[in-house]
């Protein structure tokens, strides 16, 4: 439960009922007449707390086990998004001309500042131009600021992503060091600045020194919700203010309908009347229109539940949507959810604004704290998993990255969404925040969960007045936290220094005595070496020491028997006895190179689900016992095997004899096979299949085709064929894939593409990704039919990705790949293809 943290495992009910019958005694007693108050008192809110949060109940509940894919439309691709050409257009006739005179030779920085209040769509908008137009620019970056920003970050974000180098997690200097490295490295260059979300001029101010302001035509966008500061922006070159406005009626029913229905036409007629009242409500705001249908989405389609729902919104004030007004519409979305759910989503207001949340952390983080738990035959994470997705179909978070077939990899939380949960875990005393300017800590001293963020350029540090005892989640961001002492903190069941690069070892000094933690993430810091007291941590499950400079681990790792996720960075020695950890379900970037002991145990982890294994420089007494262990693994629970450099082709003869088939997932990097091992075709359960090949033959496709299970496949082929007959492979439905939803082809050195798709072939295909690795000479870009492969015949397809390394190549003809790429799309029966190609250097 949430009220306390003795609780362990007890059943709420029972524990307040016990306390109560103590109190009742003690209530007899005048001396401890105060004493029995005080705790009554204590009693009377953890019973509130626990109906608020109680999370032991059934989940079944929680209708959604997979994201709604109308709930991800609407944060989906360009093709989906709901009245943006208009105003696409304007801003990029705004950036593409000059006092309404078409430019031939602009050498002006050109700026467009875009201006509206908070859920109106001034970020989606800034993407959009910006993904059509950033193949244009040398250099490019799309940075969010946010309400208290560390101007070092955003300095070195925008560094890393113009230079393509990586300065986002290291000491890149100073504010003015910085910004001279900006404005030098984008000097006589063509860029593309988008700088999202700007709260005050001063940021601005900053920000504007470090991009050169005359030369190469290049282009800044700003956002913000402040017109001084869009009129600062503008001052600054000369440039536009764009006042967002808010959507049509037109529009606001084809985001609210196509949530709710698929479609406009789809719109029940009893509804009609109903729907346009809420919408005349909403006001053309995207964020209040996304919201209430996400909150319809979940409730009856009757007109009597929806009227009331238009009841309970309130009047809105006409052309200037207030605070209040989208509060009371978030409201109803936040009593609506189950209590489970509410705790799920008050917990995301520990994070600062505009952070990327990784799905994985998160449910393991709420396992850690006990929202979530096994029930039957769900596992906690299956559990967790269903909390995220309802929390998508509910459109409270938004999804950020998807992986293959459309799932969630992480998402975010929108800024005004944000500051509702947040509001409400300072009302209910759920997280206390410390750094952030904007609110004042509550008049609770007992703080359940701490999140400390930066302020601004300042120093954040905990006030002497609050009472760390009972702190259950301790969380730090930002690089110029104080790091506490966890001394302080005897009942932690998580804690997250990730990324903090102030994070030294001394401050870890004690952490074996926090003997209640479960989830311990110190991942991209200083840290050198974990003590040997981390063995103390019997209840620990979650570990990540990634991007650290630990590479011993101690001895006593291996009594760290509740341990289920592990991970590690690729150079980090395991001690001998890992066998002991046979809680162990996942464990990343692990270099083969341990010694022979160890490499014999992992064998010996009856339960581990998930291995990514680094083969470089194995020695070569060692390459048996691993083909052993993976035997022994796969014949368990092993379900995912990813593999580097396995240049020797260890993988082609594991399994000879008895074929892994219970893998689900395959996936290999650096570790080209001379062969399609002949085992393949038995894995009946695998879904993601990744391999490289020196020669993909016919027979190969067929055997990778008949895979029952198959949903993803991705192929590398060097194809070096001596006749011009072998040139093409056919993919042909004789071949199989009747399952396949993703295919990646790396067309590898100078060539193109050597496969063709024939009519009826990947019946269920839906994105295709087409790479080339190599560096392919003009007249193989420029030749008739270079990128003509067929994929007119790929029925099912909605995305098509093509991409090109094209360094040395001349621009015209880039320009005349793109264009027959653009070509061979628009032959496609899905006249909404989404097209994404991309000529930049190849990074994978």
């Amino acid at each position: 439960g949430e009220g306390g943290v003795d609780d362990k495992d007890a059943k709420p009910d029972g524990f307040i009922k016990k306390i109560k019958h103590i109190l009742g005694k003690l209530g007899k007693r005048k001396a401890h007449h105060r004493m029995f108050e005080d705790l009554k008192k204590q009693v009377i809110e953890a019973g509130e707390r626990n109906e608020r949060y109680k999370t032991r109940q059934v989940f079944s509940n929680t209708k959604n086990a997979t994201v709604d894919p109308r709930a991800l439309a609407i944060f989906e691709d360009a093709s989906k998004l709901v009245g943006m050409d208009e105003p696409k257009a304007e801003i990029t006739e705004m950036l593409t001309k000059e006092d309404g005179v078409a430019s031939t030779q602009l050498q002006q920085v050109k700026m467009v500042s875009i201006v509206g209040s908070g859920g109106m769509g001034k970020t989606t908008l800034a993407n959009q131009v910006y993904q059509d137009l950033k193949g244009k620019f040398e250099c490019r970056a799309f940075v969010s600021v946010s309400r208290n920003p560390d101007m070092t970050n955003i300095l070195r974000t925008i560094l890393s992503e113009v230079s393509c180098q990586d300065y986002a997690h290291t000491e890149a200097g100073s504010i003015q060091q910085l910004i001279s490295k900006i404005s030098g490295y984008l000097a006589e260059k063509r860029y593309f600045i988008v700088i999202d979300d700007i709260w005050d001029v001063k940021t601005w101010n900053v920000i504007k020194y470090a991009l050169p302001m005359t030369g190469c035509d290049s282009v800044i966008i700003t956002t913000t919700r402040m017109s001084d500061v869009a009129c600062s922006c503008r001052s600054s070159i000369g440039g536009h203010i764009y006042n967002i406005r808010p959507l049509n009626m037109a529009h606001s029913r084809q985001l609210f309908h196509g949530r709710l229905f698929n479609s406009e036409e789809e719109c029940p007629s009893s509804l009609e009347k109903v729907s346009d009242q809420i919408l005349k409500k909403c006001d053309g705001l995207p964020l209040a229109i996304i919201a209430i249908s996400g909150l319809l989405a979940n409730t009856g389609k009757t007109e009597h539940l929806w009227n009331q729902v238009k009841d309970s919104i309130g009047r809105a004030l006409e052309r200037n949507p207030s605070v209040e007004w989208m509060i009371k519409i978030l409201s109803l979305s936040y009593y609506d959810l189950p209590p489970h759910l509410k705790t799920c989503l008050l917990y995301l207001s520990i994070f600062p604004e505009d952070s990327i949340i990784e799905k994985k952390y998160l449910i393991w983080r709420w396992i850690a704290e006990g929202f979530v738990h096994k029930e039957g035959r769900y596992s906690a994470y299956e559990l967790g998993e269903r909390c995220f997705n309802e929390l998508v179909n509910r459109s409270l978070i938004q999804p950020v990255k998807l992986g293959k077939y459309d799932k969630v990899l992480s998402c975010r939380v929108h800024d005004t969404i944000l500051d509702f949960i947040v509001s409400k875990s300072n009302e209910e005393n759920f997280v206390t925040f410390v750094g952030v300017p904007s609110l004042t800590i509550g008049t609770q001293s007992r703080v359940r969960r701490l999140s400390m963020q930066v302020e601004g350029e300042g120093h954040s540090a905990i006030p002497t007045s609050l009472i760390l005892s009972h702190v259950r989640s301790l969380n730090v961001f930002g690089n110029t936290v104080k790091i506490p002492s966890i001394m302080e903190f005897t009942h932690l069941r998580t804690l997250d220094f990730g990324g903090c690069s102030q994070l030294e070892n001394h401050h870890l000094a004690n952490v074996g005595h926090l003997f209640q933690l479960r989830y311990l993430d110190i991942s991209r810091t200083e840290v050198s070496e974990l003590p040997e007291q981390i063995g103390h941590l019997r209840c620990l499950e979650m570990l990540d020491i990634t991007g650290t400079n630990i590479s011993d681990l101690p001895a006593s790792i291996v009594n760290l028997g509740k341990l289920a996720h592990l991970r590690v960075s690729g150079h980090v020695r395991f001690p001998d006895g890992i066998a002991k950890m046979q809680a162990l379900e996942t464990l990343k970037w692990v270099h083969a190179w341990q010694s022979y002991n160890f490499l014999e145990e992992l064998g010996q982890l009856k339960n581990l689900r998930r291995l990514d294994l680094n083969h470089m420089d194995v020695a070569q007494e060692h390459k048996e016992v691993i083909a052993s262990s993976l035997r022994k693994l796969c014949t368990q629970n092993l379900c995912s095997l990813s593999m580097w450099n396995d240049h020797d082709s260890i993988l082609l003869n594991t399994w000879c004899t008895a074929p892994p088939l219970n893998l689900q997932k395959l996936v290999t990097f650096d570790s080209t096979l001379p062969k399609l091992p002949d085992w393949i075709g038995s894995l009946v359960n695998l879904q993601k299949l990744r391999l490289q090949l020196e020669r993909i033959r016919h027979e190969d496709l067929c055997i990778l085709g008949a895979l029952p299970a198959l949903l993803t496949l991705g192929l590398d082929g060097m194809n070096d064929q001596s006749s011009c007959e072998d040139r093409r492979l056919t993919v042909s439905p004789e071949a199989g894939f009747r399952c396949l939803r993703v295919f990646t082809y790396m067309v590898q050195e100078d060539r193109m593409m050597d496969l063709m798709f024939t009519a009826r072939c990947m019946p269920k295909l839906e994105k295709l990704e087409i790479i080339f690795s190599g560096n392919i000479e003009n007249e193989s870009l420029s030749s008739a039919g270079a990128f003509d492969f067929g994929i007119e015949n790929l029925s099912s397809l909605v995305t098509f990705r093509c991409e090109l390394d094209c360094r040395g190549i001349k621009g015209s003809t880039i320009d005349a790949a793109k264009a027959s790429v653009e070509r061979i799309v628009s032959t496609h029966p899905n006249n909404h293809l989404n097209l994404i190609f991309d000529d930049g250097i190849l990074r994978l």
